[in-house]
């Protein structure tokens, strides 16, 4: 026995420990190549679902850095791999637990950064930072560290540019510190490839480990301004979005990473070309991670063209209709007083959000603020596009007076139309236009049109053909049934089959003639 014990110990001295269920193969270092997992044997993983949240989970299993991207690979060989499960993946659990075997389907390559990590942020695109050197990570003393060497990070792991660089914005540490100052030109493609220090650091004061958040990569391109076009998101290089299962709810996360008003409309369209795309998984956006996290590679016949205001948003609010309201210019968001706000200007600010008729204007409505305040008094005549096309006062604001900032609750953009009233007929939602909704309808949503519309209680509901050339949207349930209005749950549907629905209030008021646009 004690012969035995000896020679355990010996091995274990030499390093001579249990493999690691995870690898990458093929790959230009050891944290890039195809993803395989051992589970009695190696096999590769299967691509579909994997976005960044799991693969973060395997560059960490192999010591690599943060997860750059995430690649699909149609390997024609019959060769069974590992579906791993992302739910249970996001639980805690090991990628060998959460394994289930399938037949042969396209593979998983992931990217990881080599020698750089983010840790405890809020996306992989923010965090402490931590380089790693002779097998182990430090962090970098603030000191030591600048703009430049943050754009080089930022690039590095897939990221766009640095936008927060602050000591201990992601924690305090006591691991080792890295003792050299980074001296980046801004071009490098990695961060080692800069310049150091020939002095080095022995101390660093509390405090003082950098924290980096870099913006996410989300662009919209082809539009008619910076704020709306073809949605792209960078995982590797850019590619457009997937369209399907995509709400309003997704899209107001993009709108405000790139800093623009509020979420207005989305648009699918047929792609001209073959192009890969990234499918952006709706749970992960709606559980607060980044758009970038959330994406997995997939092809797709469509992209999504999106529309954002441009210098209007309400924020706070219970929808994308309601909220205190925030003007920009001069790339700051301002509150607006009470006092230089009215019924016309409301009406106008609900028409170029894409929402109903203006229903409530109220300070502090939705929370008071500390933000600038817009100085001058709205002066619209309630036709106009943009709220910024109006005219304004000639003097200014200084002050505001305590819950006096503008709330503003528009009416959701539903109706019914070509009933025998205006609480009957076909169901029609407006985003961005008006489109009847598909036969997926239940009773509570039904009934929630009803009460919306200030009709009554739900009477019945019908189903009929409707035009092969109108599209038509068809409602998320778990979004509506989550307390989300219509607006926001609807997505392009290609059936051809609509609802009609009647509700008992206002029997023989005006009809709502079909088809109005």
């Amino acid at each position: 026995m004690d012969h035995l014990l000896v020679v355990l110990v010996l091995l274990w001295g030499s390093g001579l420990q249990a493999e690691d269920p995870v690898r990458l193969v093929g790959g230009a270092s050891r944290c890039a190549g195809t993803l395989e997992v051992k589970q009695g044997e190696w096999r590769p993983v299967d691509a579909t679902y994997w976005t960044l949240k799991e693969a973060a989970v395997a560059c960490r299993d192999l010591d690599c850095g943060s997860a750059v991207s995430t690649e699909r690979l149609n390997e024609n060989s019959r060769t069974r791999v590992w579906r791993i499960k992302p739910d249970c993946v996001r639980s805690g659990s090991a990628l060998t637990d959460c394994a289930t075997s399938l037949p042969s389907s396209p593979n998983v390559e992931l990217t990881c950064s080599d020698s750089i990590r983010l840790v405890n942020g809020s996306s992989l695109c923010s965090g402490r930072l931590e380089v790693k050197s002779e097998q182990s990570w430090s962090s970098v003393c603030e000191a030591d560290f600048d703009q430049q060497d943050a754009e080089v990070v930022c690039r590095e792991l897939g990221c766009g540019a640095p936008s927060v660089l602050q000591g201990a914005l992601y924690g305090e540490v006591e691991a080792p510190m890295w003792t050299k100052e980074f001296q980046c030109g801004g071009h490098e493609s990695t961060l080692l490839d800069c310049g150091r220090s020939d002095s080095t650091r022995s101390t660093c004061s509390p405090g003082k480990a950098v924290g980096l958040t870099c913006s996410e990569p989300v662009r919209l391109v082809g539009g008619a301004s910076r704020c709306a076009g073809t949605l792209e998101v960078k995982q590797g290089e850019w590619r457009p979005v997937d369209p399907t299962y995509w709400t309003l709810k997704e899209a107001a996360v993009a709108c405000r990473n790139l800093d623009c008003g509020s979420a207005v409309s989305t648009t699918q369209r047929k792609k001209l070309f073959s192009r890969p795309a990234l499918r952006i998984s709706s749970e992960c956006v709606q559980s607060g991670s980044a758009l970038r996290d959330c994406a997995s590679p997939r092809p797709s016949k469509y992209n999504m063209d999106l529309t954002c205001s441009d210098s209007i948003r309400l924020v706070n609010g219970s929808s994308l209709c309601s909220g205190r309201l925030e003007v920009k210019s001069e790339q700051s968001w301002s509150s607006v007083c009470e006092a230089d706000f009215d019924q016309q200007d409301a009406e106008v600010v609900c028409r170029e959000l894409g929402c109903g008729a203006p229903s409530v204007i109220q300070g502090a409505l939705y929370g008071e603020v500390e933000a600038p305040m817009w100085t001058k008094e709205f002066q619209c005549g309630g036709h106009e596009s943009t709220l910024l096309d109006c005219g304004r006062s000639d003097s200014t604001r200084s002050t505001c007076s305590p819950g006096k900032a503008v709330g503003l609750t528009c009416s959701d953009p539903v109706r019914l139309v070509g009933g025998a009233s205006r609480c009957a007929g076909t169901l029609e939602v407006k985003q961005g236009e008006w489109r009847p909704v598909d036969t997926y309808v239940s009773e509570k949503v039904a009934a929630l049109v009803c009460r919306a519309l200030d009709c009554g209680s739900f009477v019945s509901r019908e189903t009929r053909e409707g035009s092969s050339s109108r599209p038509v949207w068809r409602v998320t349930f778990d979004c509506v049934h989550s307390g989300s209005t219509l607006r926001e749950c609807v997505t392009p549907d290609a059936t051809y089959t609509i609802m009609d629905i009647t509700c008992s209030g206002q029997q023989g008021a005006e009809v709502m003639p079909t088809g109005e646009h």
